[in-house]
């Protein structure tokens, strides 16, 4: 399990449907008003 940086929600990485990617790093969010705050500003969440 991942934990959704914006929100802190679990995410299973298997199943997850809105994924990222930031420093290298894959990044799995629970839905895409998550991944869309999350990809207008990556540093903010510590990527």
């Amino acid at each position: 399990m991942f934990k959704d940086p914006v929100c802190k929600m679990m995410v299973d990485e298997r199943t997850a449907k809105h994924v990222s990617e930031a420093g290298g790093r894959k990044v799995y969010l629970c839905s895409a008003a998550c991944k869309s705050q999350f990809d207008a500003n990556p540093s903010k969440f510590g990527y």
